[in-house]
């Protein structure tokens, strides 16, 4: 089955879901009329259906879960069990399940839908709304490699993907799936420190996004260690070392491990 003929359905269209919404319906991939989106905030619905009228929208659950084949569901774990209670005898084995929410274990999942459900649990993250989303995934023996393929390709419109060992997403959920957040964070300290400076605010926001970003495309595209393109950046007895050093002595390395720790121990928390 090729993606045009899925029919694909996310339940939650808050932040997460929809930018995965969004980036579907910018990726074009999915034919709009094969979407379905429910939510029980209709404000959120009408949102979605006045960026594109052809998309199905539906503030009941099991109609989205009625008439797609590939389920995406972009809740909270907090909601989870009522929510899989309320669709499970909808769910079927020619259905795949893919889930975003941290914390749910496949092994979970697997005890609230039907035995034999295809299950993926996947981790993307907002970025996807722009096209340069990382999206890390496993799935359970059901999901057969064409299902894979699907998946992989339906989210690599969406940014980069990796399939992963499922140990390691409520550390995807540290370093990828909550990280946009303390990149604005770190973008947002830069433009302030110019602002102190005299810049005006627009300007610094624009020149300190483009910084961010160029450096990180020069890893990606580089593949030198992060270590080493530092390096090429700090002079001897120069301006950027001086500024390195300031971070190393405020802490800088060891309060973003320290946020990495306490955000996957959090995931695993939310799960049980």
């Amino acid at each position: 089955m090729n993606n045009s003929e899925f029919k694909v359905g996310i339940i939650g269209a808050g932040n997460m879901g929809s930018a995965i919404i969004k980036g579907i319906i910018k990726d074009k991939q999915i034919p709009y009329e094969n979407i379905y989106v429910g939510d029980i905030d209709q404000n959120k619905l009408m949102e979605i259906k006045n960026i594109q009228k052809n998309i199905n929208i539906s503030k009941d659950n099991k109609v989205v879960v009625q008439n797609s084949n590939l389920l995406i569901l972009c809740i909270k774990p907090q909601i989870f069990e009522n929510v899989a209670k309320e669709i499970s005898e909808h769910i079927d084995k020619n259905k795949l399940l893919v889930s975003i929410a941290p914390g749910i274990s496949i092994k979970k999942m697997m005890e609230l839908f039907p035995a034999g459900t295809k299950i993926i649990r996947a981790m993307p993250n907002t970025p996807a709304l722009v096209g340069c989303g990382m999206t890390a995934f496993s799935a359970n023996d059901r999901v057969n490699s064409n299902e894979l393929d699907t998946i992989f390709s339906i989210f690599s419109g969406l940014g980069e993907v990796e399939i992963i060992d499922e140990n390691l997403m409520d550390c995807v959920t540290a370093i990828s799936g909550s990280s946009p957040a303390y990149v604005y964070m770190f973008i947002e300290a830069l433009a302030d420190g110019a602002v102190l400076k005299g810049m005006s605010r627009e300007k610094a926001y624009k020149i300190c996004s483009q910084a961010v970003m160029g450096a990180a495309k020069m890893v990606l595209e580089t593949e030198n260690h992060p270590g080493v393109l530092k390096d090429m950046v700090c002079s001897p007895g120069g301006t950027t070392i001086e500024a390195v050093y300031t971070l190393e002595k405020c802490g800088f390395r060891a309060a973003i491990i320290e946020a990495v720790k306490t955000c996957e121990e959090k995931s695993k928390q939310m799960g049980r």
